[in-house]
């Protein structure tokens, strides 16, 4: 297994080359070949000028809040998002985030997950309510040749609104596990002014962001439960998968 450190200095510094695109979804996609120290990984790239304007997310910030997220996942010790970084503007198409890409089964995600990875779902469930997941597709959720679970495609999160659109709403209603809420409570104190999760979300988040990434957190951590699907909007993504 590449030691994590190697591969986000990788995405940074690695030479880039293009090698397809991703044909399905709105904003522009693609598979990438990254040279490092002799050793060439396969990685996925979403420059900011491939994104489709959006009506509710500010424009040219969807790879920022993919980078946001993987940082929160960090912070909590979940490692559930991919590393991602934002590369700069030496990238093919200029400054946008790169993904290690995670081999996986295609017809393998939520909707198809035996007991063994639905036992996963409060950790994803808590973590899509901090961040706030407006689009969180059965699909966007993997598992690795380790059998790992990881999480993709977190560019429309960290909206001040409630936005939370999952199909992962298996524990709506019940209480969030202890363990999660005091990674959760830890978090927290590195998302305090000056604080390393608050520095390293600054370049990416606006300050109300980050102000309400905190509010959230504390909210579950005050209320212990996992809420239930709303009423008054949308609360599942389309297409599901």
């Amino acid at each position: 297994m590449i030691d994590k450190d190697f591969i986000l200095s990788a995405l940074k510094d690695g030479e880039m080359k293009l090698e397809g695109r991703f044909i399905y979804g709105s904003n522009y996609t693609f598979m990438a070949g990254v040279a490092y120290q002799g050793q060439t990984l396969t990685a996925v790239y979403k420059p900011l000028q491939g994104e489709q304007p959006l009506w509710d997310f500010p424009a040219q910030t969807l790879a920022h809040r993919e980078v946001a997220a993987y940082l929160v996942s960090e912070a909590l010790g979940w490692d559930l998002v991919p590393p991602t970084v934002l590369r700069n503007s030496d990238a093919p198409m200029g400054s946008g985030t790169l993904q290690i890409f995670i081999e996986h089964d295609p017809e393998y995600n939520y909707f198809t997950f035996d007991q063994a990875q639905k036992r996963h779902m409060p950790k994803v469930m808590l973590f899509d309510l901090l961040i706030n997941n407006a689009d969180r597709k059965g699909g966007h959720l993997l598992i690795d040749p380790s059998g790992d679970l990881k999480l993709i495609d977190h560019g429309l999160c960290f909206h001040v609104e409630d936005k939370l659109r999952t199909v992962v709403w298996d524990h709506a209603g019940e209480p969030i596990p202890k363990v999660l809420l005091a990674d959760v409570d830890k978090a927290l104190m590195l998302l305090s002014l000056g604080k390393s999760l608050y520095q390293g979300l600054k370049p990416h988040l606006s300050e109300v962001e980050i102000t309400a990434l905190r509010e959230r957190g504390q909210a579950l951590v005050e209320s212990g439960m996992f809420p239930r699907p709303p009423e008054d909007r949308r609360a599942y993504p389309w297409p599901l998968v």
